[in-house]
């Protein structure tokens, strides 16, 4: 999703406000804070609490985290994280077991991209390297067994 540049919380929520073509009572009534209380944060004059920012994101149906980045209360990189989740957890076309397989899968890719990264010298594209060596295996090998091999739904090419 591209953020757009608008330099603090205040002016980015009159600009989501603006395209979804609401006025400021509008919001204020559909958040369920004051009319004078939304202005004061768009103005730059009040900084609401995560709630509020919870509240104004569901008004505007857009990502409470995106509002808690344009905050400063949260990292571009724990967003998408909790993005990423938000999106597999509700997905219906799959049951809560692969679900969980799929969290699993992501955490420890995650985990394997932010060890490639803090050891120096290492190419995380080779399959050499200190996933070589004994004892040792790739987060992708540990992925493909985390659910004993079953269960996992493939594609059927009828």
């Amino acid at each position: 999703m591209a953020s757009l540049n608008v330099g603090n919380l205040g002016e980015y929520l009159r600009e989501q406000r603006r395209n979804a073509q609401l006025s400021l009572r509008q919001l204020a009534d559909a958040a369920g804070v004051s009319n004078p209380y939304l202005s004061q944060i768009e103005r730059g004059l009040r900084k609401p609490s995560a709630d509020i920012l919870q509240q104004l994101a569901k008004a505007l149906r857009i990502s409470a985290e995106t509002l808690y980045v344009q905050a400063g209360m949260l990292d571009e990189r724990e967003r998408e994280e909790l993005e990423t989740r938000a999106v597999i957890l509700a997905d219906p076309s799959i049951n809560e077991r692969q679900k969980q397989v799929l969290l699993q899968i992501y955490d420890s890719f995650r985990k394997e991209n932010a060890l490639d990264t803090e050891a120096p010298g290492t190419d995380p594209a080779s399959d050499s390297g200190p996933a070589s060596e004994p004892g040792s295996e790739r987060a992708s090998e540990r992925a493909a067994r985390a659910d004993g091999g079953s269960g996992v739904t493939h594609p059927h090419t009828d």
